[in-house]
């Protein structure tokens, strides 16, 4: 089998999600900074933006719930605070689920700021935040916990993470 007919690998795939959001995110900016006779808020009112913020908000929760139950094994009971016996990696997995629940929430809030027509200021401010959360916690992933998968994934896992993205 030659490179170009063997499956990307499955941290490739990951990635390349990555930039499938990092795509729905970039419209979502481009919405955001078009404006018109109406001014500053006709990003909310001609509607391209809540339209992609509910797009990127959609896919970044199908994304780290895939991770989530594939990649990062829950902590401990289920808490995302520190344990005194956490090895490195649980303490990197912990981390990670943490940050998944920042970006949501920070999308959670422009799609509920946007949905309501109105505070275009504070959803660019939110929308800046989570442009750098989200590159941050990208770039670790990618770098950190993606180099770790082909020693803790089991076959069973990498199927399920195949078969979700091709569906994505």
């Amino acid at each position: 089998m030659t490179s170009e007919t063997a499956s990307p690998s499955i941290t490739e795939l990951l990635a390349r999600d990555h930039r499938r959001l990092d795509d729905l995110f970039g419209r979502l900016l481009a919405a955001m900074s078009e404006t018109g006779a109406a001014g500053a808020t006709d990003f909310v009112e001609t509607g391209a933006a809540p339209d992609a913020i509910r797009r990127f908000d959609a896919a970044l929760r199908r994304h780290t719930a895939l991770e989530e139950e594939h990649l990062f094994p829950a902590p401990p009971g289920k808490k995302l605070a520190a344990t005194p016996d956490e090895s490195p990696h649980e303490r990197l997995f912990r981390e990670l689920r943490l940050e998944h629940v920042q970006v949501r929430e920070l999308s959670a809030m422009i799609v509920h700021l946007l949905s309501g027509g109105g505070a275009p200021d504070r959803a660019r401010g939110l929308a800046a935040s989570l442009a750098r959360r989200w590159d941050a916690h990208t770039t670790r992933e990618e770098g950190e916990a993606y180099p770790l998968l082909s020693e803790l994934l089991d076959p069973a896992g990498e199927a399920a993470i195949r078969d979700a993205l091709s569906r994505f």
